[in-house]
């Protein structure tokens, strides 16, 4: 029996399966890529610029391929996946532009005596060889904020992408070759669990970029020794509702950072905190909203909420759910499963050691909770071991910026959800949402290092 089977999660069809790679196959792939260092060395920077300008002309030439391809292994719905593949073509885009961009300073030495008459002529330049290992939730445009980078900084690539996600990795590879990226700079491996822990620890692997879970990150920590990390982790995000936001707004955002793709992201909206003065208006306007949403097949182009990623991933949050519930949490809508598919869910008057609001919960499910005050919702929202995003809807200029200075976020989006994304803004968290940032220049700086020539 092979080793993975690639199921759909909406019909549970068995789409392929395949045996993952081993330690040789990793030693192989990576001898290769410590060659194409020197083709990366010989490539300017213009080049790579162009090479990356025709991976972002082809991801929109296979755009309805890769987002068939997507929503057949994920369930993540035909419209989600379209819209990732104009996001990954931004990204790609970005990655080209910035290309040519990557600058470094000049420094007089005589800031400081005894030194005179030196300059230090400050570069970045590539780390060389970055392992890039990705989740299933989006699997292009998350591949090309690690690819896209990495490559335009000069490194050669080891890519992971989630087992699940196997027929459109290879796709974007191939369209990566097709642009000429080199195959002795690019390679694409799924290696098993043994493998890719002697991949992470590999002498060869100088960088590791990953986007995934707190527990897999904290097992390559151990093994990967002194390479650099970026580590684009968990959220528990939260939207808070002022008593002057826009309400019709705050739902909109609530709706679409939440319920779309099934709730499985980093920056979905997985706490909601309104001010008791607009709980009652909040709420029913959100459930009439709700209510509205078509529920059920992702291929269909109507669809808004499809299935979870599998089973296990379901289970876990029906589980979550029945708890909360159990625990004298009251539903205003939802609560209700069918296979993979968690009907999007809502609920109030929910514990705060509530498993469902403790812990992120990738799914359709949305937890709100009333506050009477700024003091007692700084203390909630931070409350909470993630850090990644947060939203906030209110006129209050003042209190925009206060929140921005006290809560322990990555970003803040004034009047807009946590789940806002721009390809070339930073992204990251903190506590335990990860280390460093990605957003395509600042990504490029974490794949590079500063050397320094003195004239």
């Amino acid at each position: 029996m092979a080793d993975y089977q690639i199921i759909n999660p909406y019909n549970n069809k068995l789409i392929e399966e395949y045996d993952f790679t081993g330690r040789k196959q990793v030693d192989a792939v990576l001898e290769k890529l410590v060659a194409g260092r020197e083709v990366q060395a010989a490539t300017p920077a213009f080049e790579r610029s162009n090479i990356l300008m025709r991976l972002a002309q082809l991801l929109l030439e296979r755009k309805e391929e890769l987002a068939c391809l997507i929503t057949e292994e994920t369930g993540k719905t035909i419209s989600d996946s379209r819209v990732e593949i104009d996001r990954a073509y931004n990204t790609a885009l970005g990655s080209a532009m910035e290309a040519r961009s990557i600058s470094g300073e000049a420094l007089d030495s005589d800031a400081f005596p005894p030194q005179r008459e030196k300059i230090g002529v400050v570069l970045w330049k590539p780390l060389g060889t970055v392992l890039c290992i990705t989740p299933f939730n989006f699997p292009i445009n998350i591949a090309v904020h690690k690819v896209g980078p990495a490559f335009a900084a000069g490194n050669t690539i080891l890519y992971k992408p989630g087992p699940q996600n196997k027929r459109s990795a290879e796709l974007l590879v191939e369209l990566c070759h097709a642009a000429s990226m080199a195959e002795s700079v690019l390679q694409m491996l799924i290696p098993d669990i043994d493998a890719t822990g002697h991949a992470v620890a590999h002498p060869e692997v100088h960088a590791i970029n990953f986007t995934g879970g707190t527990a897999a990150a904290n097992a390559i920590a151990v093994r990967a020794g002194y390479k650099k990390l970026l580590f684009e982790l968990g959220g528990n995000d939260p939207l808070i509702v002022m008593e002057d936001g826009d309400l019709d707004a705050a739902v909109n955002a609530a709706i679409n950072q939440r319920f779309a793709t099934a709730g499985q992201r980093c920056t979905a909206a997985k706490r909601l905190f309104v001010h008791r003065q607009v709980f009652s208006a909040f709420s029913e306007k959100l459930v009439a909203a709700t209510e509205k949403l078509k529920v059920g097949d992702p291929a269909q182009d109507d669809t808004f909420v499809g299935p979870l990623i599998h089973s296990a991933a379901a289970d876990q949050v029906q589980q979550r759910i029945d708890a909360a519930v159990t625990g004298g949490a009251r539903v205003l809508f939802g609560h209700r499963r069918e296979g993979n598919i968690i009907w999007p869910t809502i609920l109030d008057n929910i514990a705060d050691d509530a498993e469902l609001v403790c812990e992120e919960t990738f799914g359709p499910v949305m937890p709100l909770r009333a506050f009477d005050s700024v003091d007692e919702l700084v203390a909630l929202v931070n409350n909470s071991s993630f850090g990644l995003q947060a939203g906030v809807f209110t006129q209050q200029l003042s209190l925009a910026k206060q929140l921005f200075n006290r809560l322990d976020v990555g970003l803040l989006a004034i009047n807009d959800g946590p789940g806002f994304r721009a390809e070339h803004f930073p992204f990251g968290g903190v506590k335990e949402s990860g280390v460093g940032r990605e957003g395509v220049r600042y990504a490029i700086r974490e794949m590079s290092f500063q050397k320094t020539l003195v004239i």
